[in-house]
C-alpha cells in the first residue's frame, strides 16, 4: 500500500470530522469567514514552521511556493481583525512524519479551492485560492508515494495529530464566537 493510500485510509474520520466541523462556518457571512480564518491562524502558521524546522525543503523543493501563512495573515488583516494566538506546533521527528503533517496541509488546497466559490467577491480569498506552480498538487502525491519511508505509523500519527489541531482550533474559534446556525439546505 502506498503511503498516500494509507494515509487515506488511516485519516478518513478526520478528515470527515474537520469538514464537519468547518461545514458550520457559513462562509458568505463576513463574521464566519473571519472566524473560519482565524481559526486556520490558530495551525497553519505552527504546522508551517515546525515543518520548516524539520527539513520540508529537503523533501519539497518547491516548499516556499506551497505556503499559505502570509496569505491568511494578509486576508485576515483585510478584514480589519488581528491574528489569533497559536496552538503548538506538531512534533515532526522524522521524514514520515513530515510527509504525513504536509499531506494534511496540501490535501487542505483543495477543499479551499471548493470553498473559495462561496466567499463573496468583495471579501479577500487569497488563502483559498489555488496557489502555488501548476501541478503542484500531483507533484507532491508523487514525490509522497516515492518517499520511501520506513515508518508509514509515524506519517499517520503526524497527520492525524495535524488534523486534531485544525479540529481544536475550529472548536475555540466557535467557543469564542459562536456562529448562526447554517440552514439545512446550505450544507447539503
Amino acid at each position: 500500500m502506498s503511503l498516500r493510500s494509507a494515509l487515506r485510509a488511516q485519516t478518513a474520520d478526520c478528515h470527515v470530522a474537520v469538514d464537519t466541523l468547518f461545514g458550520s462556518f457559513n462562509l458568505s457571512r463576513r463574521q464566519d469567514y473571519k472566524a473560519f480564518l482565524r481559526a486556520h491562524a490558530r495551525v497553519v502558521p505552527s504546522v508551517e514552521h515546525a515543518l520548516e524546522q524539520a527539513g520540508i525543503a529537503r523533501l519539497l523543493p518547491d516548499w516556499p511556493e506551497r505556503r499559505r501563512a502570509h496569505l491568511l495573515a494578509a486576508d485576515i488583516r483585510a478584514l480589519d481583525d488581528r491574528l489569533p494566538p497559536l496552538l503548538p506546533q506538531p512534533a515532526l521527528h522524522c521524514d514520515a512524519a513530515v510527509w504525513g503533517a504536509a499531506y494534511v496541509l496540501e490535501g487542505s488546497k483543495l477543499g479551499g479551492a471548493l470553498l473559495a466559490k462561496a466567499i463573496p467577491d468583495h471579501l479577500p480569498s487569497s488563502y483559498l485560492s489555488p496557489q502555488g506552480p501548476k501541478g503542484a498538487m500531483r507533484l507532491f502525491m508523487d514525490r509522497l508515494d516515492g518517499s520511501n519511508v520506513d515508518d508509514p505509523a509515524a506519517a499517520i500519527t503526524a497527520a492525524r495529530d495535524v488534523f486534531d489541531l485544525f479540529l481544536k482550533a475550529g472548536q475555540l474559534t466557535l467557543e469564542a464566537a459562536p456562529m448562526e446556525a447554517v440552514p439545512t439546505e446550505a450544507v447539503q
